[in-house]
């Protein structure tokens, strides 16, 4: 090849290669995903994510902001990801939603188990939600009956119940409502330890055993759940039977859970974060409840606790823990 011909072929390839990198670019720009939370349980989002597909960094992105349910941290992680922009912000709980709703009212939010998102204003129905929020609900005001039942047949006597649960969280404050109606119908006393902060435990725990509590009912408040360890050997030096939401608890040494398949849930949540990036609009797709619901059981602590679980409950019991 002769030099000048040389020279004019580089020289065209190097005038075309711009041009090809901004079209490649273009048609590889990875969507980008802000999720609010750190928590091992994302991972059965990003399962979710793979299920369908998506690689991270290689076809999608995801920026995380761990903000510890802090309100302030809950509400710059919000505002940093909305400046970044993302795509679609994904939040798990009442608290994290609510920073996300108040940082944007444009860019999708996808929730994860949130207990009565029409209640804590989240979406205007479970079939049209209306804004930039949708999601997967689970419905925790609904099932409180059936964990009182539960409790009840472990601990025949049980007469007083304690509930530790989050004030600032909506969907603890619809779980309390939903509580306070079923009680008395169960001949029950309801004993009230609100915690609002990872200091307050100490003070709540010796306020809720003046009141001599059975039993008690624990919420899946992010913040309860950031102590679970301490909430359980709480129970189990003080020989308390608490039921809890999810298994997580209980595979920690709990003593019963009855609520939605939590992994199932995160899985699930991957498929409508899908469907935005596709092109849906949040405002057009339902809010999802679970169909079924598990029932997990610690022998080991109901033994540790001195309890006889009856044998009608663990025939019942999705999975029993020996």
């Amino acid at each position: 090849m002769r030099r000048r011909e040389f020279i004019t072929l580089i020289g065209g390839a190097v005038a075309a290669w711009p041009l090809a990198a901004r079209a490649q670019g273009s048609l590889v720009r990875m969507p980008r995903i802000g999720i609010i939370g750190d928590e091992p349980f994302w991972d059965n989002f990003r399962q979710g994510l793979r299920d369908l597909g998506y690689i991270e960094n290689q076809n999608i992105a995801i920026e995380y902001r761990s903000a510890e349910n802090n309100v302030d941290r809950l509400a710059q992680a919000a505002r940093e990801l909305v400046a970044l922009p993302v795509d679609v912000i994904v939040v798990n709980g009442s608290p994290a939603a609510r920073a996300a709703q108040q940082a944007t009212s444009t860019i999708p939010i996808v929730m994860v188990m949130i207990g009565d998102p029409v209640r804590a204003g989240f979406a205007a129905s479970l079939a049209r939600p209306g804004g930039n929020m949708t999601g997967y609900s689970e419905i925790s005001p609904d099932l409180i009956g059936k964990r009182l039942a539960v409790l009840k047949e472990c601990v025949p006597a049980l007469a007083r119940v304690a509930f530790l649960w989050n004030p600032d969280n909506a969907s603890n404050r619809a779980i309390w409502e939903a509580l306070m109606g079923a009680v008395p119908t169960l001949g029950l006393q309801l004993i009230s330890v609100p915690i609002r902060d990872a200091n307050e435990f100490d003070g709540a725990f010796s306020a809720m055993m003046r009141g001599m509590p059975n039993a008690a009912v624990a919420t899946n408040d992010p913040m309860i759940r950031r102590n679970m360890r301490r909430i359980i050997d709480f129970a189990a030096t003080n020989r308390l039977p608490v039921i809890y939401q999810t298994k997580e608890f209980v595979a920690a040494g709990g003593l019963i859970s009855y609520g939605t398949d939590e992994p199932s849930m995160f899985r699930r949540g991957a498929s409508y974060v899908h469907r935005i990036l596709q092109g849906a609009k949040p405002a057009d797709l339902p809010i999802e409840q679970p169909t079924r619901f598990e029932l997990v059981i610690n022998l080991k602590t109901a033994k540790a606790l001195g309890l006889t679980i009856p044998e009608t409950l663990l025939a019942t019991a999705d999975e029993v823990i020996q």
